[in-house]
């Protein structure tokens, strides 16, 4: 067996895994990695993206660039153009991330699920009674990027960025076995709510989920990166136009978007438990009008 491969069946292992990367002090190994991250000095870079490699798929394949200053750099990448085009269906909300279909659904009367048997509140998630009313019998869907995945998040659709909210909290991993054990996990970690208005008036909410090793959010029309040193005002009201496939962001390392849409919208024929998903390919449909 390959040491990627016995790594693999040590990790899958949930009681290590939980402990592994749940018991042991999140905040503390979160900003150490921050710092060690961003360090450019070639022989830690290249041992550091090594020792990745080997506990990841880790694919540069598609990498912009063919070399990076430090592991930050390398996890941060951006794209060679035209690799993630949005879906020109203007009815459609595109997905904002590569990542894994965690979760997906109705919100009941406000109420999400992280997983199956693990339910959530989405006044707990947002923190915005208001906002809460335009997403309260939505559709949401929840997107899992891991470590080796592109990290970049782009726009859904075409609208304008009304505000964003910052919620400090914890670094949970956000893995399916941290989401089996940990009640509430998404309304426990650092977050940002990102409100969008549509071009046809539907409110449409991003809500990138930092976690372990990941607790900083840049998001480029703020200027600004958000994490648990962020100090001062913590819901930054905005006017930032956006067309579908714009880069919003990054985070700085793995972690989970979750999309909320008006109740009006329909799941594309792509969507399933665990899929994986590339952005730029279709989430939901606006549905047809009925006849009256």
């Amino acid at each position: 067996m390959t040491i990627r491969g016995l790594i693999a069946n040590l990790t899958q292992q949930e009681d290590l895994n939980f402990l592994l990367t749940n018991r042991i002090p999140r905040a503390a190994l979160t900003r150490f990695m921050g710092w060690f991250s961003k360090i450019e000095q070639p022989l830690i870079r290249d041992c550091s993206i090594a020792c990745w490699r080997l506990f990841s798929d880790l694919d540069l394949s598609e990498a912009k660039a063919t070399s990076f200053k430090s592991l930050h750099d390398c996890f941060t990448r951006e794209l060679r153009p035209g690799l993630r085009p949005p879906d020109p269906d203007p009815s459609i909300v595109a997905s904002p991330s590569d990542g894994i279909i965690g979760a997906f659904g109705t919100i009941r009367d406000g109420e999400l699920y992280q997983i199956k048997g693990a339910p959530y509140s989405l006044l707990d998630l947002l923190g915005d009674p208001a906002l809460v009313e335009e997403h309260r019998n939505g559709r949401f869907l929840t997107l899992r990027l891991t470590s080796s995945m592109y990290h970049r998040f782009h726009a859904p659709q075409d609208g304008r960025i009304e505000q964003v909210t910052f919620i400090h909290g914890d670094t949970w991993n956000v893995n399916p076995i941290a989401l089996k054990r940990v009640e509430r996990l998404f309304c426990k970690n650092e977050r940002a709510v990102i409100r969008t208005r549509l071009a046809t008036g539907e409110v449409l909410t991003l809500v990138p989920v930092a976690a372990i090793l990941v607790a900083s959010i840049r998001l480029h029309f703020l200027n600004v990166v958000l994490n648990a040193q962020t100090t001062g005002p913590t819901v930054f009201p905005c006017d930032v136009s956006v067309r579908k496939g714009d880069e919003l962001g990054w985070f700085e390392h793995g972690s989970t978007i979750i999309v909320l849409a008006p109740d009006h919208f329909e799941f594309c024929d792509n969507i399933a438990d665990s899929a994986r998903i590339l952005a730029g390919h279709p989430l939901m449909r606006r549905a047809p009008a009925r006849p009256v």
